[in-house]
């Protein structure tokens, strides 16, 4: 007994202050701080304290909070820069959490299945939200993930079904595999100009997923990338793409439109299966015989032309108008700015060039010193 009483002290210690006593198992890290190993208070709103015992509190270890069923919501300080695996997972009561400042990795599953978790604050300190971070927190309807994270975990958002809205910041450049696989209530995500491949299943089952927006420097969508994502009605594929993986856009049933701004990729088996889509091309891209056949899609070109010729191109009836010419049924939007040194394009109105030709009007343009025009896809 002699021998072992020290070690025991060494490595267990309880606090003694009146606040803490009664609410947390701690040890002391080899740094003289303080480790949280264990939740044991009452519940109801948790502030991590900045201190106990005289010693700063910098991390919270894995499995602290894991299945507490009183907890409502936790407020953890700046001073906290480690939380583990698990901490609060399945805590099962759990609202709200803030996250300080000097936690620089969200662990594997530290939220995992907290179901009533609705609000989440991460601090600005955050650099990688880790694997199933937040995986089944069926409540949880929207996240800010902020500047300087650059890696987005596997499943770190799986299963989250009541997230309307996610915004990625610019700073990511990984998103992994089902990351947010079964968020059925994701309406639009926008994909930061960094990432270079779109993961597998990434979005699977994405069922309110209706705009999507994949950016110039990504080389390949994997695998039941968009699988059943019911609702996505168009999408723009960069020709950076080289490869589109096996049933990509499997039962995308609504997908009615994919636009191509460079030669045809690879395309793995059912791709496309059961998308009723068609793929529109530039003019002067090439592949798109070889697509079709592989696909089953039809392939049209996109290449509507502003015609500046003719009556009708000018002023007419207090309108100033232009034909459209192009592939017969093609859609296309036009969009209006004021000015081209730095434009903020405005989207004036969709059409389809029905027997390949429309007539676009805009009745406002002389409420402005200059109007410039540009047609986009949809």
């Amino acid at each position: 007994m002699n021998t072992t009483w020290p070690v025991l002290l060494g490595l267990l210690l309880l606090s003694v202050s009146s606040s803490a006593q009664a609410q947390f198992l701690t040890t002391v890290n080899p740094d003289n701080t303080i480790n949280i190993l264990q939740y044991t208070g009452p519940g109801g709103n948790v502030t991590i304290p900045t201190n106990i015992n005289g010693l700063t509190v910098t991390s919270i270890g894995a499995y602290a909070f894991y299945e507490q069923t009183g907890p409502a919501s936790v407020t953890i300080p700046d001073c906290v820069t480690s939380i583990g695996e698990y901490a609060f997972g399945d805590c099962s009561s759990l609202t709200n959490a803030a996250i300080g400042d000097g936690v620089t990795n969200i662990q594997d599953n530290v939220f995992e299945s907290c179901a009533s978790l609705a609000g989440v604050e991460i601090g600005g300190g955050v650099t990688s939200i880790g694997d199933s971070a937040f995986e089944d927190c069926a409540n949880l309807a929207g996240v800010t993930i902020p500047a300087g994270v650059t890696s987005i975990g596997e499943s770190a958002f799986e299963g989250c079904a009541s997230l309307t809205n996610v915004t990625i910041p610019a700073s990511v450049t990984n998103i992994a595999d089902d990351a947010f696989v079964a968020c059925a209530s994701l309406a639009g995500v926008t994909i930061p100009g960094g990432v270079t491949s779109i993961a597998n299943d990434v979005f699977a089952g994405c069922s309110s997923l209706a705009r999507v927006a994949i950016p110039a420097r990504v080389t390949g969508i994997e695998a039941y990338a968009f699988e059943n994502c019911s609702s996505l009605t168009n999408v723009m594929i960069p020709g950076s793409v080289t490869n589109i993986g096996d049933s990509a856009f499997f039962f995308c049933s609504k997908l009615t439109s994919v636009f191509f701004s460079g030669n045809a990729p690879a395309v793995g088996s059912d791709g496309f299966f059961d998308s009723p889509a068609t793929a529109y091309y530039l003019p002067g891209t090439t592949g798109w015989s070889n697509f079709s056949t592989n696909t089953a899609l039809q392939t049209v070109p996109w290449n509507p032309l502003i015609q500046t010729n003719g009556a009708n191109f000018g002023v007419r009836t207090n309108r100033f108008g232009f034909n459209i010419t192009g592939t017969t049924n093609i859609p296309i939007v036009v969009d209006a700015c004021s000015n081209l040194s730095s434009p903020a394009w405005t989207p004036l109105q969709a059409l389809t060039l029905t027997n390949g030709s429309c007539y676009f009007s805009d009745p406002q343009w002389t409420n402005y010193s200059a109007r410039y025009y540009r047609i986009r896809s949809p």
